[in-house]
This record gives C-alpha cells, sequence and structure tokens, in this order.
C-alpha cells in the first residue's frame, strides 16, 4: 500500500532550525536507522521539547511541519567524529504550537499525567488523525 504516512519527531529547538535552515531532518542523534522509515510524500511534525539538545530552556512545542521529498537517507560529514544520516524534507510556513493544550486530543498519548512519554522515541509514526489536529493548530495565521 502506497498511502501517505504521519511522523513526529522529536528534535532540539535549535536542530530543527538547522534543519529548516538545511532542507533537511536528521532523527535518533545523526542515526540512519529510523530514516529509512519515511517515504517521498509522507508528512512530519517537529516536536521540540528543548532548546538545545544538551540542555537549554523547555520549550514543549511542535515547531515545524514537513513533507518528505528524499527517497533514502543520504551521510554528511559535520566533522571527523560526526556524520550524521539525513532525508530531504520540505518545510511548509507554519506556527509554533503549545503541545500540552492538545494532549487529551491525540491517541498517542495515553497517558495525560505523563504526556511527554511518547516523545522519548523519536521518530514514531502516527495516527493521520492525530497529525490533523497537530496541524490545524499550526496553519500560519492571515496577516491583518
Amino acid at each position: 500500500m502506497n498511502s501517505r504516512r504521519f511522523w513526529i519527531n522529536t528534535v532540539s529547538l535549535d536542530h530543527v532550525e538547522a534543519a529548516i535552515e538545511g532542507g533537511f531532518t536528521q532523527a535518533d542523534h545523526g542515526a540512519g536507522t529510523r530514516l529509512r522509515r519515511p517515504r517521498p510524500g509522507d508528512e512530519m511534525v517537529f516536536y521540540s521539547p528543548r532548546t538545545n539538545l544538551r540542555g537549554g530552556e523547555p520549550v514543549r512545542q511542535f515547531t515545524a511541519w514537513a513533507t518528505i521529498t528524499g527517497d533514502k537517507p543520504y551521510q554528511v560529514r559535520i566533522s571527523e567524529d560526526f556524520q550524521p544520516w539525513r532525508l530531504a524534507v520540505v518545510f511548509r510556513p507554519c506556527e509554533r504550537v503549545e503541545a500540552k493544550p492538545l494532549v487529551d486530543q491525540l491517541s498517542f498519548i495515553t497517558d495525560p499525567a505523563d504526556w511527554g512519554l511518547p516523545f522519548r522515541r523519536g521518530l514514531f509514526q502516527i495516527p493521520h488523525e492525530d497529525f490533523s489536529t497537530i496541524t490545524a493548530h499550526m496553519v500560519p495565521r492571515a496577516e491583518a
């Protein structure tokens, strides 16, 4: 079946901003394993728990929305010790959205008291209905 799938990728805000600038996504600290799952045409929303990977201030927002355009992950050389895998995407204009107010509307969150737990999985698939709930709040507001 070639139907479109929907994903959440948990990424710190600083890395989301770099990805938007570069037109790519990474997952699992640069590992290529899970990036092989999304296909061209799939949609991905990004959840940022913090401003930086190693600490930073809490964000807890859905911070970006992209469509997968790459057929397969590709590797880049950042340094001798860091050569992450990436997947090409096209980011859509969107508004950042606080996650907590949406918790009761999302089926992949089974325990509202510990709502952040599912995001620890990194990159994961979600139902279309949940994706629609999130992105309906991310649509840019029309300027007056």
